[in-house]
């Protein structure tokens, strides 16, 4: 397992997690040993958005002698009362339920308490002010939500959200498809959900992704948007090269989709290699690094995926980005201009022009 950081928490997370909307409707016996094994496996963030209530006694059982080496999301909004998942804005419901699953969960705190699923302006009205919200921090105040975390799936109801300061979280849909408006949560766009993992990289407001593989449909060619399969590893790491994302969260069936999942971290460089989506891309997105380190290996050994990454979020105002930069072994000043890069580039983009730009934006 490798592990980001939440910096406005401290929390060390594992970059793969896991969802639970599908692992619910495996057997008793095989969902014990999917959770044992995940957790044998560093996997430490656990998303509890679930479509089914027997989730939240499965992981009582399995985590409560280690609850203190685990994260939990869980849902202010998500609500299981009636025996299968729902979703709210009402307090009163939206109490009922989170009493029910600290109780079944066996644990007297969450650690990210999230506003619920919020798409809509006039959802978040009915959070803010129907008292959900006023639940929501008063549990925070009492300690038992240690931080607070938003879900949603349309970048301006995000950003106007992340306005208020109260999120240390985001639950992002992040895909190919989706960042290039293809598929039912494609909202947005490419440049106005690039704005978002930007905010959230400058204001350390971590990233957990869900619907990572569209659903299932990028990985078959008869259902993906683009015509073409990609595969797993493809879209786990696009998601984890988009600025602020911490951790990607996978719905598993089982142990065995799980080991197949966890093979990320053992795979060849080429097999997650995404570049592949640049034959997909639209017309406004192309000619812009996605930070896919496809121009690789650098003939001056720079790594011209993260000072790209550096020099959009120093210009998207992050404070830290200039001190990362400037603390790289190789800078865009090094660049000897050889068009290696340029070449090299599936998405068009004119690198040896950026590396002079961004060596003139640091002074360097």
């Amino acid at each position: 397992m490798e592990y980001r950081i939440n910096r406005r928490t401290g929390d060390r997370i594992g970059v793969i997690g896991m969802g639970t909307s599908s692992v619910c409707d495996a057997e008793e016996k095989e969902f014990a040993e999917t959770l044992e094994y995940a957790f044998g496996q560093g996997v430490n963030y656990y998303d509890l958005a679930t479509s089914k209530p027997n989730t939240f006694p499965a992981f009582g059982s399995a985590f409560a002698g280690v609850r203190g080496e685990v994260f939990y999301q869980v849902h202010f909004g998500a609500e299981y009362t009636r025996g299968e998942y729902g979703w709210t804005t009402d307090a009163g419901k939206i109490r009922q339920s989170v009493e029910w699953q600290l109780k079944n969960l066996k644990t007297d705190y969450i650690d990210y308490a999230f506003i619920h699923c919020i798409d809509e302006p006039s959802d978040w009205r009915r959070f803010r002010d129907g008292g959900a919200l006023r639940y929501l921090l008063a549990m925070k105040e009492e300690g038992i939500a240690r931080h607070i975390g938003l879900s949603s799936h349309v970048p301006a109801v995000a950003q106007e959200i992340l306005d208020t300061g109260l999120a240390d979280m985001l639950m992002f849909s992040i895909n190919p498809g989706y960042d290039y408006q293809q598929g039912e949560f494609a909202n947005g766009s490419a440049e106005e959900r690039m704005r978002l993992y930007r905010r959230c990289e400058k204001d350390g407001v971590g990233i957990s992704v869900m619907k990572a593989f569209s659903g299932g449909q990028l990985l078959n060619e008869k259902t993906s948007p683009f015509g073409k399969a990609l595969t797993e590893y493809q879209c786990i790491r696009y998601a984890l090269d988009k600025p602020g994302v911490l951790t990607v969260l996978p719905g598993v069936r089982g142990i065995s989709d799980l080991r197949r999942i966890l093979g990320y971290f053992s795979a060849a460089e080429e097999e997650k290699d995404y570049s592949v989506i640049a034959t997909f891309t639209p017309q406004d997105a192309s000619g812009k690094c996605v930070y896919c380190n496809h121009c690789q290996p650098c003939p001056a050994g720079i790594d011209v995926g993260t000072v790209n990454k550096y020099y959009d979020l120093a210009r998207a105002g992050d404070a830290l980005a200039a001190d990362h930069y400037k603390n790289l072994a190789k800078t865009a000043s090094d660049c000897i201009g050889c068009g290696h890069c340029n070449r090299r580039c599936p998405f068009r983009a004119d690198q040896m022009a950026r590396m002079k730009e961004i060596a003139a934006y640091f002074g360097k």
